[in-house]
């Protein structure tokens, strides 16, 4: 079967040499945050420090900091009210 396309896709990433991914680990770290008092799903991205990931409600505003340290938890996903 011929395909009249004139041009390839390439698939693989100009970033990294011959397709090869990094680790599972994200680039950006963030936390899935479910806002209870509006009901409303919000990503929390980590500080430049990395030291806390900071916050708020998109729509009522409610502050929210997570302090990263030993003894904390591997949980990604939390429920703010």
């Amino acid at each position: 079967m011929n395909d009249p396309r004139d041009y390839k896709l390439d698939l693989t990433s100009a970033d990294q040499p011959n397709g090869k991914e990094e680790s599972a680990a994200p680039a950006n770290p963030f936390l899935s945050v479910m806002f209870a008092c509006c009901k409303v799903y919000q990503r929390i991205y980590r500080d430049a420090d990395g030291k806390h990931y900071q916050g708020r409600c998109p729509r009522c505003g409610l502050s929210v900091k997570f302090v990263v340290g030993d003894g904390g938890t591997d949980s990604r996903s939390f429920v703010v009210s």
